[in-house]
């Protein structure tokens, strides 16, 4: 299939672009002498993370259980759910290491920690658990210095689970803009996640695990000392938000979506496409960073970027394109009807979101059609 055959909106995959965003993460992983476990929630497809485990990735870290379950299915044995475990979901996990998934647990308290361990007993398996430490005042996890890591490590040091390592996640790095504030981060968020391990290994518990990551951190590490692993999902395609946070270039954005012009608002400059948020998703994480994309930026078919024009506005499946510097009095011959454009998205994970399947695009230009995983 060619792209002019492709029914629009559709979620494209630059195949090259893709190849070249894994290469380039796995040799910084490799320089910097740790394993690599990608974050596989932003393409959710085992084509995706097939050529990601190819080019030398070692198990995967997944959002959801029916990621777990799907990339299982597919073969990949090695799963860490990096979401905190609650209770109604033990019997889910439950059944997937009874099929014979390495699958490992995270927790950030001792309420959680305990029916972890209550409910391994109870069945008779021991679960491997990691304990989600907060280096960086993002969302989860317990301080390094804290208490908790300690009574947390004691709960789980019961019949029924084992303490498995440590694991960070800099989520604060999203909001760096420049070189030196990455590394930083990327030193604060390896510190904390050594610091927690030692305390566990110096109050005689095991932490064989010490993980860390996100793409803005593990493209600007320096070095990891301590760590035995990374983990980093949005590079796989990047996206605009990490254009502006500066790790990427726009011709490396893997990630868009194929959309047609269907009409025009001659005295607004606008042009209107059927690709509305239903297509782009919701996401305006570029709205509050030093350049604001709108929904999305404005490509010509090839993926190359078209100056000065955005997604300035969208419903549910109408986009509206306008010219960041004024009204565009010549908006219809600059984009007729029934062209095909491709838009950036400001976020990959929540764009792919929105299709069920990804038409990937090979150097040739043929077209391929890969799946896509939804649910919880």
């Amino acid at each position: 299939m060619k792209l002019s055959h492709v029914s629009t909106p559709a979620a494209l995959i630059d195949i090259p672009r893709m190849q070249h965003n894994i290469e380039r993460m796995q040799a910084q992983i490799n320089a910097l002498g740790v394993s690599f476990r990608p974050h596989v929630k932003t393409a959710k497809s085992t084509d995706v993370t097939r050529a990601q485990i190819q080019a030398g990735a070692r198990g995967i870290t997944v959002s959801t259980l029916k990621e777990a379950e799907q990339f299982f299915a597919a073969g990949v044995t090695d799963i860490i759910y990096a979401v905190g475990m609650v209770p109604a979901k033990l019997s889910q996990a439950l059944t997937l290491l009874q099929k014979g998934c390495a699958l490992k647990l995270l927790t950030d308290s001792v309420q959680s920690a305990q029916a972890i361990q209550t409910f391994g007993q109870q069945h008779g398996v021991t679960l491997n658990v990691l304990i989600e430490i907060d280096t960086d005042d993002h969302r989860s996890g317990i301080k390094p210095e804290s208490t908790q890591l300690l009574e947390v490590a004691q709960a789980l040091s019961q019949p029924g689970s084992r303490i498995a390592g440590v694991l960070t996640h800099a989520g604060s790095s999203y909001d760096a803009n420049t070189p030196a504030a990455l590394v930083a981060m990327a030193e604060q968020e390896r510190a904390g996640c050594v610091r927690a391990a030692e305390r566990l290994r110096d109050a005689g518990y095991s932490c064989q695990i010490v993980s860390v990551g996100s793409t803005p951190t593990a493209l600007s590490a320096v070095q990891l000392e301590g760590v035995t692993e990374v983990r980093a999902g949005v590079y796989v395609f990047f996206d605009l938000v990490m254009h502006n946070v500066g790790v990427c270039d726009t011709s490396e954005i893997a990630l868009s979506v194929l959309t047609t012009v269907m009409g025009h608002q001659l005295e607004k400059g606008w042009a209107i496409i059927d690709a509305g948020w239903m297509a782009m998703s919701r996401d305006r994480g570029t709205q509050k960073q030093s350049q604001d994309f709108g929904y999305g930026l404005v490509c010509d078919i090839d993926g190359t970027p078209i100056p000065g024009y955005i997604v300035s506005g969208a419903n549910q499946e109408h986009g509206i394109i306008s010219c960041t510097s004024g009204v565009d009095e010549n908006i219809v011959n600059r984009f007729p009807i029934g062209t095909q454009l491709r838009i950036l998205p400001n976020h990959a994970c929540a764009t792919g979101a929105q299709f069920p399947e990804y038409q990937a695009i090979e150097a040739d230009g043929t077209v391929r059609t890969w799946s896509r995983f939804y649910g919880w």
